[in-house]
């Protein structure tokens, strides 16, 4: 579904992701794991069409990738972006109509409202409350229900338990498994690498913006070396 070689992504005179190269097939959830400053985001920002490569290629559906966000859209790859970015001066219900604002089947946005709301009960409840005053968990809910509300193939989703509590991060992981049994395919950046490998069919680590390693999720967290590096187990 997706494809990536040799990616070069700059900031100025920072060189952030070096020659990447992934894949990720149709109906998987594939994992970027790595620390802060890994190269984890600006992956995901170059593939949303935020970010410009300075080179490489990068196919989606065997077509070369849009690289305007709106044209990614509506290719059909959304990203929830790191820490939610909500319209926090909006409603709920608000920012889950700005997801589907590239499209213009009512009945078929109407239809998906109702899916979020059975896929999170809270935002039923809050659906007329401003963004911003929800709960870092129930932001998180409203964002990736946004995301999902513009019918994304492959749904890119960057630190979705960045600052949120223990048992709100299992229920997370919880609900993109569930994502997943619907028929999306996700690519997840994540710095909770225990979590992310746990879930993954598949699963890159980066490191200053290169793959050091790649596996399926359970050959990762067998791994020594990950182990050591991004699991905090000691042998």
């Amino acid at each position: 579904m997706l494809s990536i070689s040799d990616l070069n992504v700059k900031y100025g005179h920072i060189h952030a992701l070096h020659d990447l190269s992934l894949e990720v097939e149709e109906g998987t959830v594939v994992a970027v794991v790595g620390a802060n400053g890994a190269g984890k985001t600006t992956l995901l920002a170059t593939l949303a069409g935020l970010l410009a490569p300075a080179s490489g290629e990068i196919r989606f559906k065997g077509e070369p990738l849009p690289r305007e966000a709106f044209r990614v859209v509506a290719k059909g790859m959304c990203l929830v972006p790191e820490r939610r970015r909500l319209y926090a001066n909006l409603t709920v219900k608000e920012n889950l109509m700005m997801g589907a604002y590239l499209r213009q089947d009512k009945a078929g946005i109407k239809d998906d409202m109702e899916e979020m709301f059975l896929l999170f009960p809270i935002l039923r409840e809050r659906i007329n409350q401003y963004a911003g005053t929800l709960s870092g968990g129930e932001q998180q809910m409203c964002a990736i229900a946004r995301g999902l509300m513009s019918r994304p193939q492959l749904l890119l989703l960057d630190e979705p338990s960045l600052g949120l509590a223990p048992l709100m991060v299992q229920h997370m992981f919880k609900i993109i498994r569930e994502i997943r049994e619907k028929g999306v395919t996700i690519l997840l950046a994540e710095q909770n690498a225990f979590q992310a490998l746990d879930l993954a069919d598949h699963a890159f680590v980066l490191e200053t913006g290169k793959v050091i390693v790649s596996g399926t999720g359970q050959d990762l967290l067998d791994d020594p070396l990950v182990q050591k590096a991004y699991l905090g187990v000691s042998h």
